[in-house]
């Protein structure tokens, strides 16, 4: 029986990353996906903390593209923020049935069911992001640190 050649196990476990990496993305491939411009200016805006600026674009972007679930997430996001929580679960729960493990969604979600007062519903999306995150990201590790935060807090 011919021995296993030592330099091909390394190179397999390679390829066997990158694959697991590859499928480990947050969204399909981009195939010629053309970023609407209100979007970009909607992240900036995000990123600033004008979430009432990002609002009314990122409502254009899904006025326009209604499977965006990656708009609807940051809806949900910039209404949090502001204290709009039925808002924001509604966007939420419009990105993840878009994309059910969408990680941006799922951590927020997470982060919103917390400030509820759910946690059981906050563990949920934890679980959900442990399955989408194949090596694991940091949506799941802030997720799980909130978690543990609250948990300190409230003596669980």
């Amino acid at each position: 029986m011919q021995k296993p050649n030592r330099l091909l196990i390394p190179l397999a476990l390679t390829l066997v990353i990158a694959t697991g990496s590859a499928l480990a993305a947050n969204s399909d491939p981009p195939a010629q996906k053309v970023i609407d411009p209100h979007y970009v200016q909607a992240e900036q805006l995000i990123e600033d903390g004008r979430y009432e600026g990002a609002i009314p674009l990122l409502e254009r972007v899904v006025a326009a593209d209604k499977e965006n679930a990656d708009a609807f997430n940051l809806l949900g996001y910039s209404h949090r923020q502001l204290g709009n929580t039925d808002v924001a679960l509604g966007h939420y729960e419009t990105a993840l049935k878009l994309q059910p493990r969408h990680r941006g969604a799922n951590e927020y979600l997470g982060e919103l069911y917390l400030a509820l007062g759910d946690l059981e519903k906050a563990e949920e999306r934890l679980a959900v992001l442990d399955g989408a995150c194949f090596f694991g990201c940091k949506e799941y590790t802030e997720l799980k640190n909130a978690i543990a935060a609250h948990k300190a807090k409230v003596g669980s």
